[in-house]
């Protein structure tokens, strides 16, 4: 039985929402780039709203053109016709720390909806995608916490889609390259480079040690995302490399500690990296601060981390 909501749907709220922004930003005669804003965000819609329907070799055209857009410059942004700073002022002290519980209706219900969803109906068909039933539940609670807000502040209606144009054009171009990391990460994995970088471990560390396993995982984890900006991209390169032929099957490691601590380490990495834009580039564009700033604080952080993940995979892994 074919589900009722699958992440179809999904994209085509994305679509729409980025196709919207491109015609507000066509219209914004007050933005000098105004043309190149609404290339890029246009070009970007269709890729939700029809790319899977199109050719690769299409989506891959139209990936091109995005850049060609980006490589003029950076985006402008205009003077979207959102709400003023008086009437945020004035809405954030009627509310006070009821503003807390509208932030935490997004994640409170995709948790709800991640463990109830999947196990839901109608008519003998699944409710959701089972196997996107996540991301589904992330969308549905986007929705249900714009529809709160909505209704507890009341701003003018188009109010969201202004402020969507007004932090996209802040982020800019940013704002594509987790999903495009993501992508480069499976491309990765179907090239092979696990079964390469399984070859060169073999080369260079003594694969009976498992101490020198677990630390080329973990620091390769941490590695790999600060090249590619995303600890999900690095996972299969990695696991496929590392994690399951030397850690699992060769030392015989438990696979879910091994995951889940190898998740944690590549995380390190991204704290540490200006390619994990969605984490670290964005909060200082939105903030107008120097772009490496949130980076700097991190990095000790994120070192302490990763010394510390290595310990837990190595005194966890082999115990089980």
């Amino acid at each position: 039985m074919s589900p009722l909501i699958t992440l179809e749907y999904v994209y085509v709220l994305m679509g729409a929402l980025l196709g919207t922004v491109a015609i507000f930003s066509l219209r914004d005669k007050t933005n000098p780039k105004r043309y190149r804003n609404a290339g890029f965000w246009g070009v970007y819609a269709i890729t939700f709203l029809a790319g899977s329907h199109l050719p690769n070799v299409v989506n891959g055209i139209l990936v091109l053109g995005m850049v060609a857009f980006a490589s003029r410059g950076s985006l402008g942004a205009g003077t979207p016709q959102t709400t003023s700073q008086e009437y945020r002022e004035t809405s954030a002290q009627r509310l006070g720390n009821a503003l807390f519980v509208l932030a935490i209706v997004v994640p409170v219900v995709t948790l709800i909806g991640t463990l109830t969803l999947k196990h839901v109906t109608i008519g003998g068909h699944p409710m959701v995608d089972p196997k996107q039933v996540t991301l589904i539940s992330l969308a549905l609670a986007t929705i249900v916490a714009l529809a709160t807000i909505m209704f507890v502040t009341r701003p003018p209606v188009t109010a969201p889609l202004h402020e969507a144009r007004r932090l996209l054009d802040s982020v800019g171009w940013a704002a594509v390259l987790p999903q495009l990391l993501a992508a480069l990460g499976a491309l990765f994995a179907v090239a092979g480079i696990g079964q390469i970088v399984e070859r060169l471990a073999g080369q260079w560390i003594a694969v009976d040690n498992g101490f020198m396993v677990v630390m080329a995982y973990t620091f390769g984890m941490a590695i790999l995302t600060i090249l590619m900006g995303n600890a999900f991209a690095a996972f299969p390169v990695l696991t496929a490399g590392i994690g399951l032929p030397l850690i699992v099957h060769h030392l015989h490691g438990d696979p879910a500690i091994m995951a889940a601590i190898g998740m944690l380490s590549g995380f390190c990495g991204t704290l540490m990296t200006p390619m994990a834009a969605n984490f670290n580039i964005v909060p200082t564009a939105l903030l107008e601060i120097d772009e490496y700033a949130v980076i700097r604080v991190q990095i000790p952080t994120a070192l302490l981390l990763l010394g510390a993940n290595t310990l837990l995979m190595y005194f966890l892994v082999f115990r089980y």
